[in-house]
């Protein structure tokens, strides 16, 4: 989910005029993210029909298919009231405490949370028509915004033997509109820490345009096997994006593109699936206006070229279920802006990322999760500092237990919980190993203890 940069977080609370405008954006244009109790009622299916672990993200076949018809699966004739609630509290602590707070209002270690409290809209529209909505309030800036948008029309059509599932989707995060659980939009971990440090650096398309862009990508599925998307995006206003508490990052220059195919395999307790993405953007640079607000810089933009691959595997049985997943992508940059400007030692230089994990699961109550990650890219002594790379390495270690959210609950499906123990390790940080930031400090040092509660209602 998107995180506010504390670097433009500009009150403790929202001003009652953007209180209002967001409202209305969500009442108008729906805005999205993970699994909603909402979508329980309106299919008459328990959670873990459409999710592994009985909670959001990762999908299960139906719940892959339940996304690519659009939300619209209906059980029933009755009304239901297309909106849910989240509440997401945390507890997070580095291994050794941070040389300065993570943000305003925090200390430099052991630190609660409110990271996300959440109301969404999603669900049947339309007999073809669907949406999944999110509007995110967090306690690291205080302030209420958008998340993801991914607003669907589809339709299925039988031609002889050959079933299609066509659809376009509306959103303002390449890959969110992707369904399986290996696109960056969705991938492990599904909660994180936002008051401990992170990847210093990843490809555009790890995050890179969440929020700050509108899209639309059109897609079809054949006989539940082939995958292909395609689509274009633009760059939403400076001016807007402040109204929404959402992060600028530089003005892309015309349409970005963007591809994903795929193609999955139905085993005889699973299936297994191998795709590819690919995106080219031209961003320009990040200034500033005279109240200190990101305004889009004139002149020569950067260009990001990404390629990437992806595999993921599902294996049920019975109480036991156990998932795989993988992404590699590689970043080609041309950085006209960034080296024009004296930002960077080289005009071209690239990234990688490189992001692996696997789960099980007992009866959608007890999991266990282990991943892990290498970020890294040119040599650049400006660009990067300390180093001068960005490589970044280590693996994650998750535990999850959820009391609530399985089909036999109480009040199932008005009350899903989950409570998680996450711990990350790094091996490497930021091109080091010992003394990455010139003042003794260790990557080892950034390991981090995330503990986190989760309701959905």
């Amino acid at each position: 989910m998107k995180r506010v940069d504390p670097s433009r977080r500009r009150s403790p609370v929202m001003r009652p005029a953007y209180w209002l405008l967001s409202i209305l954006l969500l009442l108008a244009l729906p805005w999205p993210v993970l699994a909603i109790p909402a979508f329980a009622r309106q299919t008459g299916q328990p959670c873990a029909a459409c999710h592994i672990g009985a909670f959001g993200p990762q999908l299960t076949p139906f719940g892959r298919q339940f996304k690519l018809l659009g939300y619209t699966l209906k059980s029933g004739s009755g009304p239901e009231v297309p909106l849910s609630a989240m509440v997401v509290e945390s507890f997070t602590r580095t291994l050794k405490a941070q040389t300065e707070s993570p943000a305003p209002g925090f200390a430099d270690n052991d630190n609660t949370e409110l990271s996300q409290a959440s109301v969404f809209l999603g669900g049947r529209l339309a007999e073809h028509l669907g949406v999944l909505a999110q509007a995110t309030y967090s306690q690291n800036g205080g302030l209420l915004g958008w998340d993801n948008m991914d607003l669907r029309y589809a339709r299925s059509v039988t031609h002889g033997k050959h079933t299609w599932i066509w659809g376009v989707s509306v959103n303002n995060n390449p890959t969110v509109s992707d369904v399986f659980n290996t696109a960056p939009a969705w991938m492990f971990p599904y909660m994180s820490a936002d008051l401990a440090p992170g990847a210093p650096a990843q490809p555009i398309l790890f995050g890179g345009l969440g929020g700050a862009v509108i899209g639309s990508t059109a897609y079809a599925q054949l006989d539940n096997a082939w995958y292909g998307e395609v689509g274009i995006y633009r760059s939403l206003s400076p001016a807007f994006l402040r109204k929404v508490n959402a992060d600028f990052g530089g003005r892309l220059n015309g349409l970005t593109p963007y591809l994903r195919l795929a193609r999955t395999w139905y085993l005889a307790s699973g299936n297994l699936e191998v795709g590819g993405f690919a995106m080219q953007a031209r961003r320009g640079l990040v200034g500033s206006n005279a109240n200190g607000d990101a305004i889009a810089l004139p002149g020569p933009t950067d260009s990001l070229s990404d390629l990437g691959v992806d595999a993921s595997y599902q294996y049920f049985h019975g109480d036991h279920t156990i998932t795989l997943a993988g992404i590699y992508v590689d970043e080609r940059q041309r950085l006209n802006a960034t080296y024009a400007s004296g930002g960077s030692d080289h005009l071209h230089d690239s990234l990688e990322s490189f992001n692996l994990n696997g789960s099980y699961w007992y009866r959608n109550t007890y999991g266990a999760t282990l991943g892990m990650f290498t970020d890294d890219g040119s040599r650049d002594m400006t660009l990067y500092g300390g180093s001068g790379r960005p490589n970044t390495e280590g693996g994650i270690v998750e535990f999850d237990w959820n009391p609530f959210g399985k089909a036999d609950s109480w009040a199932e499906p008005f009350m899903n919980l989950r409570l998680g123990a996450q711990y990350i390790f790094y091996t490497r940080f930021s091109g080091a190993v010992h003394n990455i930031d010139g003042a003794g400090r260790s990557a080892k040092d950034n390991n981090t203890l995330y503990v986190y509660a989760w309701l959905a209602i």
